[in-house]
């Protein structure tokens, strides 16, 4: 009876139940934090095209307002012109009015004769002048309707980059939500198909496979079991393959990773050959198991993109791998 009453006042141990909680809590903040990273990223990449496409319509601004200050610049010189030859004019209607006095004071024969030459001279320079004149002022005229069309011109422009960044926004958006929609489908499907491994992992929005997995330390062919894991993932995207409808431009990028460990194998001459040779192992199995080429893509990082900076063999084991990413081409 004493044993019994004993055991009955033991306290209950709540530990596990804080253990499980704590953990539950963590997985969610991880997931959430991904989905985070992995929508920023892309949100960047489509803002730096529609940051390129108002460049180039910038580019344009530009040019047109280099030709709008050169036409500017043609309309002060013209105008300059035409100051220039009403003062010339003004000068010889004087000379002409001083020989016609003259004449009229009755000059001797020889005297009269010259006074009528010089008249006609300037009778003549002042028609030429007249007529150039005229000329420049037509010129004149041409400018400036060809400076208030460039004004239009750029008005227009103006408003149609405008209509364009709000076109762009629209279309970056969709396109961002709709290449997330099937991505997290086709890891949500790998996830299933490769199960709960350890070694599997899910970064931002790419999928990361252990290059032990694949390939034997410093080859580049896929291994049996290598060829197993890829008729997964083959599976997988040939089912979300289906469903992207064809307007958007999409591919399956693979990319291949080394440590920083130097190359001792004659086959390659260094890490950047070796993670090249990985993915296009990967890419040509992929594309033999069905896959369209058009929605694949081979990248090579050698050891210059590592995840753990660190020298222990668990570092060097983590950068060892191929990444898997859905992308706009």
């Amino acid at each position: 009876m004493a044993l019994s009453r004993a055991r009955r006042r033991e306290p209950m141990n709540y530990w596990p139940g804080f253990v499980d909680a704590l953990s539950t809590l963590l997985l969610v903040f991880t997931f959430l934090l991904a989905v985070f990273v992995m929508a920023q990223y892309f949100l960047s990449r489509d803002v730096g095209g529609k940051n390129k496409a108002l460049a180039k319509l910038n580019r344009q601004i530009e040019e047109l307002t280099d030709l709008l200050t050169l036409e500017k610049g043609d309309k002060a010189v013209a105008a300059k012109k035409i100051a220039s030859l009403n003062a010339t004019l003004e000068a010889v209607r004087r000379d002409r009015d001083a020989l016609a006095a003259a004449a009229a004071a009755g000059p001797a024969p020889d005297a009269l004769d010259t006074q009528k030459q010089l008249s006609a001279k300037a009778q003549a320079t002042v028609d030429l002048l007249n007529q150039q004149i005229a000329a420049l002022r037509s010129q004149l005229a041409a400018v400036q309707e060809a400076l208030s069309a460039t004004e239009a011109k750029d008005k227009d422009s103006q408003a149609r980059i405008a209509d364009l960044g709000s076109r762009l926004n629209v279309a970056l958006a969709q396109k961002v939500q709709e290449l997330s929609q099937y991505r997290s489908d086709f890891f949500g499907r790998l996830r299933e198909i490769l199960g709960d491994r350890g070694d599997v992992k899910v970064v931002g929005d790419r999928f990361l496979l252990p290059s032990e997995v694949l390939f034997e330390k410093g080859k580049a062919t896929l291994s049996p079991e290598g060829k197993a894991e890829i008729d997964k993932i083959a599976v997988a995207l040939a089912e979300v393959e289906k469903e992207i409808p064809a307007e958007i431009p999409w591919v399956l990028r693979v990319d291949g990773h080394t440590d920083k460990s130097p190359i001792r194998k004659l086959a390659y001459k260094n890490n950047w050959e070796l993670s090249s040779a990985r993915s296009i192992a990967v890419v040509q199995y992929l594309i033999a198991k069905g896959l369209s080429p058009n929605h694949l893509l081979a990248g090579a990082f050698g050891d210059q993109q590592p995840i753990d900076p660190g020298e222990s063999e668990d570092a060097l084991r983590k950068n060892r791998r191929i990444e898997l990413k859905i992308t706009e081409r």
